[in-house]
């Protein structure tokens, strides 16, 4: 049996909503999740949290008539399970077998789909520069956006595709116009909402840096270099140049006051430098990528914000709820932004983390050689970013 094809439960199953899922997690309550999924998805790619108990039983132990004792015995019979899969179709079915056993589940909709749809957008109070500073938030992979207005203009760094009409709607709601739609780099775990926004009329923006890596529709849109800038009501975005994890990297100063740094530098870890080169090129990337952040990025005032394209399970969010911090914090936290160059090519080149899935087929799609349609798109994008070096050496103690 396929795990999207399941027949109709005998029995009547509540549901619990992504969203609704978050917010439990967020407010700090116990949760106990079955994961249905084959183990290989599972251990690439879960939902976890501090109060989150995750336990993978797959699908097909459920199918038998007679469950297994063993199967049962791993599904906790004294508190509310929340089942999931992929789609939500196995997951359903598994929890009506458990709630016929006298078991205490729902199932979560639409499973990790539905949990890849989650996109939430939190103010960054700490930004002092014209108007307002949003960051949008995807649990799911860590992705990060930032969407900057002020009077009825706006601009939005690093969208993603998956989530275009909610820009557009968001832009609706707050009373200003989408004038921009910019990348940092060519992703590689992400399809870019860049050319999506621009064919709705906003002025799409990538690095004049990137265009060599062979992008197709580099005529269509607006190209950015070192120093060109972009006014956004009284807000200006600045472009600076920042090459490293990819040699178009560009970073894009909002208002003096956050540095969106694309996959450059998070505030848990810096940039894994082999993606586009592959590992040959690494240690020059590396190297170039030590030179971006001591020469372009560190010379900034202590308290520029930096945030990132990306969050991982390491990152404590700041009090407003964003990832984002001081760039003096992360000096006095993360030792690989004190080291000399040879420490910092040898330290981040030693352990690196596996590569994002289907990074190879999502640097294609982004740079125009790759046409898939919007399902085929937000399938290619589902799992973990791993777009960091290791978080695990980086830090001081």
């Amino acid at each position: 049996m396929d795990a999207d094809d399941f027949p109709t439960p005998d029995v009547e199953v509540d549901s619990i909503e992504p969203e609704t899922l978050k917010d439990r997690i967020d407010d700090g309550e116990s949760i106990t999740l079955l994961d249905t999924r084959m183990e290989s998805e599972y251990e690439e790619w879960r939902i976890d949290g501090e109060t989150v108990e995750s336990i993978n039983v797959p699908y097909f132990e459920f199918l038998e008539d007679e469950i297994a004792d063993d199967v049962l015995a791993q599904v906790p019979d004294d508190r509310e399970v929340t089942v999931l899969c992929a789609k939500g179709g196995s997951s359903e079915y598994v929890a009506a077998e458990l709630a016929q056993r006298g078991y205490e589940v729902n199932h979560l909709e639409d499973g990790m789909n539905g949990w890849a749809r989650i996109y939430d957008a939190v103010e960054v109070e700490d930004y002092d520069g014209a108007g307002t500073l949003l960051q949008y938030q995807r649990p799911s992979s860590g992705c990060l956006g930032y969407l900057v207005y002020d009077d009825d203009e706006a601009a939005i760094v690093d969208p993603l595709r998956a989530f275009t009409d909610r820009y557009l709607a968001d832009a609706e709601e707050l009373g200003v116009d989408l004038e921009y739609a910019i990348d940092t780099h060519v992703h590689a775990d992400h399809i870019s909402g860049v050319r999506a926004l621009d064919d709705e009329g906003v002025e799409g923006v990538i690095p004049e840096p990137a265009v060599d890596r062979g992008v197709t529709y580099a005529d269509e849109l607006t190209t950015a270099a070192d120093g060109d800038t972009f006014e956004v009501g009284d807000a200006t975005v600045e472009t600076v140049y920042t090459p490293g994890h990819t040699t178009g990297m560009t970073s894009y100063l909002i208002d003096d006051s956050l540095l969106a740094t694309g996959d450059g530098l998070f505030i848990e870890s810096v940039a894994r430098p082999d993606l586009e080169e592959g590992d040959d090129g690494a240690p020059d990337a590396a190297r170039m990528l030590y030179e971006s952040l001591q020469e372009r990025v560190l010379t900034l005032p202590d308290d520029t914000l930096i945030g990132g394209a990306h969050f991982s399970d390491a990152a404590e969010p700041a009090a407003d709820g964003t990832y984002t911090a001081p760039i003096g914090q992360l000096v006095e936290e993360m030792d690989a932004l004190t080291m000399d160059e040879d420490e910092f090519v040898e330290l981040i080149l030693s352990d690196m983390p596996p590569r994002p899935a289907n990074y190879e087929d999502i640097i294609a799609t982004n740079l125009g050689q790759n046409p898939v349609d919007d399902d085929e798109a937000f399938t290619l994008e589902l799992g973990p970013n791993n777009c960091a070096a290791s978080q695990e050496s980086l830090a001081g103690d």
